[in-house]
């Protein structure tokens, strides 16, 4: 678990797909806080001290087999305030003699929320509502329901259908039916911002900019006065502000590595190698290995095949150039809070989806110890800390580019020629989305090469040509995604430049999938 001098509050994880989401808002109610999995030992949560706990959502019932449970002792009598959100409602209820039932069918969605009067006052008495009106709209997501809430509980909110809320203050607990985190709870942050500070008494100390100083100290503290380090740098959001990080800790005992390994977008490592030596004056090395890279992938189809032989080349590119810088004691990566968290499921090791984060396997290679200095940060955090340390902001507002690069947009094997054509199509989509100012309303936007050839007609002839699918999607953190409803004009105007510009290709589609159930990379 992470040290921190800051007030903390601990999220229980009990599987819910929202438990990042509350952590994002107790964050930027300038609270610390963070996610462990629900069965942590009691003592080691208790032992940091947290101002509050909270449980998340999740997918089960607390009547399954195998439901997750309250480990003894968490609750106890000199425990911080605790709030249940959804799953975490039923399971206080479930364990403190109250009644928890299925519901005649999963309310999903919408509902009205009316908060209840005290008996003794015309107003609600509970802190958690207030300042909230008397009726909220709030998003409900649940099978089960609470039917009667265990002896001292206190009904405060209801909805047509189900109990919304109760709490115990003398023992502070409090518990929530629906969803405070999403933004389809208008009034949410209003509610998590009761709990934070009119019942845990938090003060709110934290913000992204104050752990710049304490990172550049940890930082200082783990290089000593002589060791060296390393970062590999992608010219992404997350490498780039770790270096920068890195680098007002210890000036020129980082060398960066940018490996252009072929599969860049079109001019990306002659600017990004520019833009980071003048603006941020980093020790950089740029390295062209296109042509290592481009041969590993001969040949290769298979999406997770490829992902590996990218991986290992880089790894080979990148341990001869730390060879040549001589002794390096360290490995810079911008490993963020998500990366920690998926790296612990509450049910036990997460699958692999994708491979290739980061440089895995350098640090047992080189006998290298890590330092992550955005580790507790989410991407939003990230770019804040970028824009105080000096991060241009065209590399801080870059939409996300995956570790393999292009490698993983052209659908079948990797050639020079292929290359040639997605660059084109993605710079083109890139282009008219800036003109049209539309690049910063979307998460991210690409273009993708199919392994199809599709029937077209120029001029008077036919032509059998290749088709490009260009994907644009709206999103917080990648977790999940929506496709961008773009402008059909801008549509058109990219569709025309792509086939009037790039021969070879005859045919551009638009993706209109959602994560989930489509992830936002095509490989």
């Amino acid at each position: 678990m992470l040290k921190t001098s800051h007030e903390t509050i601990i999220i229980l994880d009990f599987g819910s797909q929202y438990t990042q989401l509350i952590a994002r808002r107790v964050r930027e109610a300038g609270v610390y806080c963070e996610i462990v999995p629900f069965n942590t030992d009691p003592a080691d949560i208790l032992a940091r001290q947290p101002r509050g706990l909270i449980l998340s959502g999740g997918p089960s019932s607390v009547y399954d087999d195998d439901a997750p449970g309250l480990m003894p002792g968490l609750v106890s009598a000199d425990h911080p305030p605790v709030l249940g959100i959804c799953y975490g409602f039923h399971l206080i209820a479930h364990e403190m003699g109250g009644n928890v039932h299925p519901s005649q069918s999963r309310e999903y969605g919408y509902a009205r929320l009316t908060v209840l009067d005290s008996p003794d006052s015309p107003e609600s008495s509970s802190r958690l509502f207030t300042g909230l009106p008397k009726e909220i709209d709030v998003w409900m997501s649940h099978g089960d329901q609470v039917d009667t809430p265990p002896e001292g509980f206190r009904v405060t909110a209801k909805t047509a259908d189900a109990l919304g809320a109760f709490e115990d203050p003398a023992r502070h607990i409090y518990g929530l039916q629906f969803h405070p985190e999403v933004a389809h709870t208008p009034l949410g942050a209003q509610l998590l911002r009761n709990f934070l500070f009119e019942i845990c008494g938090c003060a709110g100390d934290w913000t992204p900019a104050t752990a710049i100083e304490e990172q550049v100290g940890r930082i200082r503290a783990q290089l000593g006065d002589n060791s060296q380090a390393i970062c590999g740098l992608s010219g992404g959001v997350d490498s780039s502000v770790a270096a920068a990080l890195v680098h007002r800790a210890a000036g020129d005992r980082q060398t960066c590595i940018f490996v252009d390994n072929g599969l860049l977008r079109d001019g990306e490592f002659e600017s990004t190698l520019t833009l980071l030596q003048q603006k941020l004056k980093l020790n950089i090395r740029g390295v062209d290995a296109s042509a290592r890279f481009l041969k590993a992938l001969r040949g290769v189809t298979d999406p997770e095949e490829k992902r590996k032989r990218i991986g290992a080349a880089f790894i080979e590119v990148f341990e001869e150039e730390a060879n040549r810088i001589g002794a390096v004691d360290f490995l810079v990566q911008g490993t963020l809070y998500p990366d920690v968290i998926e790296s612990v499921s509450v049910r036990g090791p997460s699958a692999t989806i994708k491979s290739h984060h980061n440089v895995g396997g350098l640090p047992e290679r080189m006998n290298l110890k890590l330092i992550e200095p955005l580790r507790e940060l989410f991407k939003d955090e990230v770019r804040l800390i970028g824009r105080e340390l000096g991060v241009p902001e065209d590399i801080l507002s870059r939409h996300p580019f995956p570790g393999p690069g292009l490698g993983v947009r052209i659908l079948g094997e990797v050639t020079e020629e292929r290359l040639l054509l997605l660059r084109g199509a993605d710079r083109i989509f890139d282009e008219e989305l800036r003109r049209a100012e539309l690049y910063h309303s979307v998460w991210q936007a690409f273009a993708v090469l199919l392994p199809i050839s599709t029937v077209g007609v120029m001029g008077d002839e036919r032509t059998y040509e290749r088709v490009i699918a260009i994907r644009a999607v709206t999103s917080v953190d990648g977790m999940t995604a929506d496709w961008a409803r773009l402008p059909h004009e801008l549509l058109a105007r990219v569709s025309t430049r792509i086939v009037s510009e790039i021969k070879g290709v005859n045919r551009v589609v638009y993706d209109v999938s959602s994560k989930p159930p489509s992830t936002i990379e095509w490989e």
